[in-house]
């Protein structure tokens, strides 16, 4: 067929944290005889984690404050109780390791002005544990790092292939639902190529663009997660949508800079245009969990109200020093942070579901993967604690090289009907559209569909509008198997992610977490481990977590 086919040990889909790190992990310990594919749709280094200001949780040794106790307690607590606790454990005894990991592979994490690691303070956290890169960059500072080691450790790079402005359009499943790897489109040269490999591993990222308003890169359209519900893998917890409560909001823009939670976390505070500190009859103030500011602020601009933050119990010089790119964003759109309070606006920044999977990666489709925000591991239950995303991908990647290091790499090309029918579809060349369509616009409906109707608020009545809706553009949209642009593909994953968020919000009837309803009551789910850690008296006793 008119079609290049080319075979790996494994394909990662994804050139995020947890994709980078996975392939180097993988380069460094595991037998890959037919090398590792990383894919990757705009650049190496542009991906969504890169523009995590927050930090990444690292439960250390040297932290007397903290210990893996607390940090459990606080994320099942921000979590609603419905976090795995298992997971949740998992993940915060092997934060260590992760964190010293990646500053073996050159990530510098800030120090203080004793050459000790900076501990800060973000919601929902009982006490200071987050780690930082450059200030407000962690997430460019983790990438940078990561992608300098790929290019510049020769027994590394030797190991890896690399496919810029690359999609994945289909994963390659047999007639016995095994993944044998999966189906690419190149955006520059227009060409499909079939990839086989005995291991497939999504790290695609979020979900932001289908909502007008996020804070995500304009390249986080779900792709990953529409491959998966192609491939008709278990997908979990797609209701629970994390709104972050602080997005630059600026008059005639759509454009949703981040305004770190770590800027309440040193001390800001939200007010709206009269003045009124709102958030501060709440036990935590304005370090409540995301779900609730989020709410909060959403009521303010609900009344007609404007609302911002005002950075001046700071102090300038360190708000400079700890958030140099905030600073400057704010001084290009003409906020001076000396003067001026920041406007700020919730906007989509973060999906707590996902592929289903076990903590290395494993979903319910044969050698198919999934690592980072793409999968769903159920450690945030149904809102994130800050921080803790990071610090998943990480913890899952090095989990997932850990299990197919010991399985057998090598590649095949042997291939059933099933697969050779997948293959057919792409290798052909005819016309596949009858009507034109302005992807743009569509793209444009589906952002506001989403954002007006299954946004911080919803109700039965907005989910089945935003349902309908949908459809009547998948309708338009008929195809969609083969498509015939990059942008297409986006708009046909848009379509898939959509739906599947709408269905989930639907099922679940009740409020809870980030998944608020406001044709229902609230419920309070309690969880049996929540609480333990603040009954324990000694903080850095991790003895009493029973799994």
């Amino acid at each position: 067929m008119p079609m290049k086919h080319s075979t790996y040990s494994v394909i990662i889909v994804g050139s995020g944290i947890a994709g980078l790190y996975a392939a180097i992990k993988l380069a460094q310990t595991a037998k890959v005889p037919d090398g590792i594919l990383l894919l990757t749709k705009s650049t190496l280094s542009e991906c969504n984690s890169r523009y995590a200001q927050g930090g990444i949780v690292g439960v250390l040794d040297e932290n007397k404050q903290d210990s893996i106790s607390l940090h459990v307690a606080d994320t099942i607590k921000a979590g609603c109780g419905l976090s795995d606790f298992n997971v949740v454990k998992f993940i915060s005894e092997n934060s260590q390791h992760a964190i010293k990991d990646l500053m073996a592979c050159g990530v510098d994490f800030d120090k203080n002005e004793q050459n000790q690691l900076n501990f800060t303070l973000e919601g929902a956290h009982s006490v200071r544990r987050i780690l930082h890169v450059g200030g407000d960059a962690t997430g460019y500072g983790i990438e940078k790092a990561l992608v300098e080691k790929i290019k510049n450790d020769k027994a590394i790079a030797s190991n890896i292939t690399i496919y810029e402005q690359t999609i994945a359009v289909e994963l390659l499943i047999d007639a016995n639902k095994n993944c044998r790897g999966l189906i690419s489109y190149n955006a520059a040269t227009k060409e499909y190529e079939a990839l086989y490999a005995p291991v497939t591993v999504l790290a695609t990222g979020g979900t932001g663009q289908v909502y007008k308003y996020t804070t995500n890169p304009s390249v986080t359209t779900g792709d990953g997660l529409a491959l998966a519900i192609k491939a008709h893998a278990e997908i979990k917890d797609m209701e629970f949508i994390q709104f972050h409560p602080t997005a630059l909001s600026l008059e005639n823009s759509d454009s949703r800079f981040l305004i770190s939670e770590s800027v309440r976390g040193e001390g800001a505070k939200l007010i709206n245009q009269n003045g009124e500190y709102f958030m501060k009859n709440h036990p935590q103030k304005d370090l409540a969990p995301r779900d609730v500011v989020a709410r909060e602020i959403y009521a303010q601009l609900s009344k007609g109200n404007k609302v911002f933050l005002d950075a001046s119990f700071i102090g300038v010089e360190k708000f400079k020093k700890r958030f140099p790119n905030i600073y400057k964003t704010c001084l290009e759109n003409n906020i001076d942070i000396t003067k001026d309070f920041i406007p700020v606006s919730p906007a989509a920044h973060y999906c707590m579901g996902g592929i289903k999977t076990e903590v290395n990666g494993q979903s319910s489709v044969n050698n198919l993967y999934a690592i980072g925000e793409a999968a769903c591991t159920s450690l945030h239950g149904a809102n994130r604690l800050a921080s803790n995303s990071l610090l998943e991908c990480v913890v899952c990647a090095h989990e997932f090289v850990s299990t197919i290091s010991k399985q057998n790499l090598l590649s095949s090309k042997i291939i059933d009907e099933t697969v050779l029918s997948t293959i057919k579809r792409y290798a052909e060349t005819e016309n596949y559209y009858s009507v034109d369509i302005n992807v743009t616009e569509l793209k444009a409906q589906v952002k506001n569909i989403m954002w007006n109707n299954v946004g911080i608020i919803r109700t039965e009545s907005s989910l089945l509008t935003a349902l309908s809706e949908i459809n009547k553009i998948e309708e338009i949209f008929a195809n969609k198997d083969k498509c015939a642009s990059l942008d297409e593909y986006e708009l046909r994953n848009m379509i898939l992610v959509a739906k599947c968020i709408i269905n989930a919000a639907l099922s679940r009837k009740d409020s809870i977490g980030a998944h608020y309803r406001a044709d229902s009551t609230p419920v309070s789910t309690v969880n049996e481990h929540a609480g333990f850690a603040e009954k324990s008296e000694d903080k850095a006793d991790d003895s009493k977590i029973i799994a």
